[in-house]
């Protein structure tokens, strides 16, 4: 496989005119994980696209540049170019890297510099020159979503032919085969009714070079489901989760549905997770594979070790949202307890036992979601299990009890994630010294993320009343 620096110019153009394309959509990623894009026709792609980049208003962009340091410029990476399957006139994608337009290095705050700078760091620590990424992101597909908020109107309203709620809605005719509350989980059709929708994206992903290994429906009601993707170094698994996102949303879209990465968007039913699967190798050599706990190694061990340390902090960039803690609480699969386990999925970092091959060795952390900006999420957690490699960090015996069996007191001991976004914001702020080693992550973005997520959401969403609170106080 070539690497990113041996991708010509010439032979991208050449693709691009094989196919008949006219435009290049410029993509790059937002502080909190959203793709911006903005069209140029296909002659603009020459070598002043490529060395100069082309400029766009950095203020406009959630986080970023002041309105007096605005001018911001994207460099398209050449390796990323993919034919977009969804627009009507034949066009190419890039996604961009971003760059100070005065000092011409890259921007601190770009989200995918993050990611190409943990991936340098691990290497310069010479142990490892890859690390590996597999994501299950799961996902609701909903047929009709409403949701307001005035000074005088606070309501949300989802819905699914699937719900269980519908049981006994007028449908002319009713034909049942509703999945149950926690029901969804691998029923087959009709009670799956989403095989086809599922399938098509599928379709859609692996015509984009995007290798997809399982599609199924998943436990809540009313279109939960997750397609799972081949494995990834960071970098370009990062790359393949915007892709993903993308592709799941546009086909529900033209299939007259809406799909959410949400994480909790029905209450008393499962959210939706994004269980993130990791390794280190050398070469061809598996690091994780050893003698010691669930044949892994000391190091796998210390990564652990560094992962459970630093986790509510990590929490603030793989549990981004304040929707996010809906999700993990106890009772929902969603793992609040930090611990390690072999098969055990009450924990929140699994090691698989599908199989006894070294190369399969890897952990799971089951506790991110899929709201999260894989480019941080990632950068983060390999810079936290890093840190436990190289502060040989002890992660404590393995917890193999059912946990959601364990009595109070025997839970007490066991460390728990945060129970809101504010409390990860304030784990971040006090324990951030890990992620900026190498540079990786700056104090810029640290603080600019804290900020963004304190003033543009948690506090706006404690200052609204909610339904609930009707329900409780209307009448006090």
């Amino acid at each position: 496989m070539k690497s990113r620096a041996d991708v010509k110019l010439s032979d991208v153009v050449k693709r691009a005119q094989d196919a008949s394309v006219k435009f290049v959509d410029l993509k790059f990623v937002d502080m909190l994980g959203t793709w911006q894009h903005f069209g140029v026709p296909l002659h603009q792609l020459d070598d002043g696209l490529v060395k100069d980049g082309s400029g766009f208003d950095g203020s406009s962009i959630r986080g970023w540049q002041p309105i007096n340091a605005s001018d911001m410029v994207i460099k398209p990476d050449l390796s990323t170019a993919k034919i977009d399957p969804f627009s009507d006139y034949a066009t190419m994608s890039i996604v961009c890297n971003v760059f100070d337009p005065l000092t011409g290095i890259p921007y601190s705050k770009d989200p995918r510099f993050v990611a190409q700078k943990a991936e340098k760091y691990l290497t310069s620590l010479g142990i490892a020159d890859t690390a590996y990424y597999g994501a299950e992101p799961e996902f609701f597909i909903f047929d009709d979503v409403r949701f307001q908020q005035t000074p005088n109107v606070g309501f949300y309203q989802v819905d699914s032919a699937e719900g269980r709620w519908n049981t006994a809605r007028l449908e002319e005719p009713n034909l049942a085969h509703k999945p149950n509350y926690k029901g969804g989980y691998f029923p087959v059709a009709p009670t799956d009714s989403l095989v086809d929708i599922r399938r098509e994206m599928v379709e859609v992903l692996e015509s984009l070079g995007i290798t997809i290994e399982a599609e199924h429906h998943e436990v809540a009601t009313a279109g939960q489901c997750e397609i799972d993707m081949r494995f990834e170094p960071l970098l370009n698994l990062a790359d393949t989760m915007m892709w993903f996102k993308y592709v799941v949303k546009n086909v529900a879209h033209v299939n007259g549905k809406t799909a959410t990465f949400m994480p909790k968007p029905i209450h008393c039913d499962n959210g939706s997770g994004m269980h993130t699967h990791i390794s280190l190798w050398n070469g061809k050599t598996p690091l994780f594979a050893g003698n010691e706990y669930a044949g892994l190694s000391q190091m796998a061990l210390h990564f652990i070790g560094g992962i459970l340390k630093h986790a509510p902090a990590v929490c603030a960039f793989a549990n981004p949202t304040t929707n996010s803690y809906r999700r993990l609480v106890p009772g929902y699969e969603a793992p609040v307890n930090l611990a390690y386990s072999s098969r055990n999925r009450s924990a929140a970092i699994r090691i698989p036992m599908y199989s006894d091959s070294p190369k399969a060795k890897r952990i799971e952390f089951r506790t991110p979601d899929p709201a999260c900006n894989p480019y941080l999420s990632f950068a983060a957690l390999l810079m936290a299990g890093l840190d436990g490699i190289e502060r040989k960090l002890d992660p404590g015996k393995a917890l193999d009890k059912d946990i959601y069996s364990m009595s109070e007191s025997e839970l007490s001991s066991v460390p728990k994630v945060p129970t809101t976004l504010t409390e990860s914001l304030n784990a971040l702020k006090k324990d951030h010294d890990f992620l900026l080693k190498g540079d990786v992550f700056t104090p810029d973005l640290i603080e600019s993320w804290y900020d963004l997520k304190m003033n543009d959401e948690i506090k706006p969403a404690l200052s609204r009343p909610t339904p609930t609170e009707f329900e409780f106080y209307y009448d006090c």
